[in-house]
């Protein structure tokens, strides 16, 4: 997926930006990218891989590269960003956050235009943002061209753009899956996917945009150029997995949220009458370990950290080129406790359970250092289809997902025709389908967060959430 961070002010904000940008590494692993607006200078851009190395490392020496009173920044998990673009709306930098599904009918329609054409990356493959420069240059202002983009992509596209007069436009994508923040200190206004990134450099909050909306932004103004829609699906993921504890979404903090999570699954396990004497409840670092302190305070099980993550030199277990060096990484990372680990009976809340194949590992690693039991439990409910609204965890089939391959396997393709009963624990499909992942993965027990209570636990309309990766509804 990956995140964007923007400021327009009467000083110079570079160092701002760099710093606002940098606290949205959590959200992307492959590019970073910078944009700055100098009235001397005009528009300047750097991009870096960032693959093997932090956003951070390898932007530090921007301040003797780059200057201005505006500048955007952005980490990208897919194509590099952002970028500058010269058209008949003068020139500006941009960057975008989403996923466009349709991608090559947009581009076959862009070509058809007399003298259309793109940059081409490896492959033939066409840069995503340059995508979207090109379906808002087709109209006469910002706003009309960015409404335009948003109705012809099948995706999401939340879109942060600096014009070369140093003003920012932001737009929230059309059906507000993922947030954007505004911020404003007596120098000017921040945008933000994460407003505390914003909140760390001396700015207070000042709106959240609506689905839809887009505002321009100058040092001193805030201007509504289009109104936000009133259908709202925001994603539901956002706090179960790859929000930042201390974010805020819609009013709701994330951390706060997962603690509500976890005791709500404690009280489930209660209510269904799960007997087994655990020693000890933890997390499977590190967004599972705010649901197990859920699980662990409502329950009155100790909370314990049986095995601790080393990150000093490797910080992302998916940094490797290919899945079987992730793998050995991510096992190399997990230093076990002993006297935590060795007899005890075990349980952990990990925040989902999408292909598994990590999770395996973690059981094994638990029982070769004298676990007597290990029980697993998922902070959400079974994912059964793989997202197609957004560019985190993104599989590129159903059938990656561990929960659609064991209905496969119990039952064939007939199975799909009943996937609420095998979401649903209380059901005999439920049931089977937990019993058949615990085989697989030597848990003692397995259960999901009912749909239910994850929606209780972030606190909003269930309207307003996008659920789409658990019971497929758009």
């Amino acid at each position: 997926m990956g995140g964007f961070f923007g400021i327009t002010a009467t000083v110079d904000c570079l160092a701002d930006v760099f710093f606002g940008t940098d606290y949205h590494s959590h959200l992307g692993t492959r590019r970073g990218g910078l944009a700055a607006y100098d009235p001397v200078i005009g528009l300047q851009r750097k991009i870096h891989n960032i693959e093997n190395a932090p956003f951070r490392t390898r932007f530090e020496h921007i301040f003797s590269e780059m200057r201005g009173t505006s500048a955007i920044g952005c980490i990208s998990d897919t194509d590099p960003q952002p970028l500058l673009v010269r058209s008949g709306l003068g020139v500006y930098a941009i960057s975008s956050i989403g996923v466009i599904n349709n991608a090559e009918v947009l581009i076959d329609r862009c070509l058809s235009r007399e003298g259309g054409f793109f940059d081409a990356m490896t492959g033939g493959k066409v840069n995503g943002t340059q995508l979207i420069a090109a379906l808002i240059n087709q109209k006469s202002d910002f706003a009309e061209g960015i409404r335009y983009a948003q109705e012809m992509i099948e995706g999401t596209a939340s879109i942060l753009i600096l014009k070369d007069d140093g003003s920012l436009i932001a737009a929230r994508d059309r059906l507000g899956r993922l947030p954007v923040q505004i911020g404003k200190c007596a120098e000017g206004y921040a945008v933000s996917f994460e407003s505390f990134a914003y909140q760390k450099l001396g700015f207070e909050d000042e709106r959240e945009l609506g689905p839809g909306e887009i505002v321009q932004l100058t040092p001193t103004t805030l201007t509504q150029l289009a109104a936000p829609g009133t259908k709202k699906r925001i994603c539901s993921f956002l706090w179960s997995y790859y929000g930042y504890p201390t974010s805020t979404y819609e009013g709701v903090n994330v951390e706060a949220m997962r603690y509500r999570n976890g005791e709500s699954m404690a009280r489930q396990d209660r209510e269904n009458g799960f007997t087994a004497s655990i020693d000890y409840v933890g997390g499977v670092p590190d967004s599972g370990t705010p649901h197990a302190i859920g699980y662990a305070n409502e329950s009155g099980i100790p909370f314990a950290r049986a095995f601790i993550k080393y990150t000093p030199t490797w910080a992302r277990s998916f940094m490797p080129p290919n899945q079987r060096d992730r793998n050995k990484v991510a096992k190399m990372k997990q230093i076990p406790v002993h006297e935590l680990i060795d007899g005890k009976e075990l349980l952990f809340v990990d925040d989902s359970i999408v292909r598994g194949t990590q999770l395996r590992e973690t059981v094994e690693f638990l029982y070769e250092n004298g676990a007597k039991s290990v029980h697993m439990r998922s902070a959400c409910p079974p994912i059964l289809f793989a997202c197609k609204y957004l560019n985190f965890s993104r599989e590129t089939s159903d059938m990656e997902l561990i929960a659609r391959r064991v209905i496969l396997e119990l039952e064939g393709e007939a199975g799909f025709s009943h996937l609420d009963e095998y979401s649903d624990g209380t059901t005999e499909r439920g049931k089977n389908l937990r019993r058949a992942i615990s085989d697989k993965f030597h848990f003692d027990s397995l259960e999901f967060q009912s749909l239910e209570g994850v929606i209780r636990a972030i606190g909003l309309n269930p309207c307003d959430l996008c659920t789409y990766c658990w019971n497929g509804k758009e």
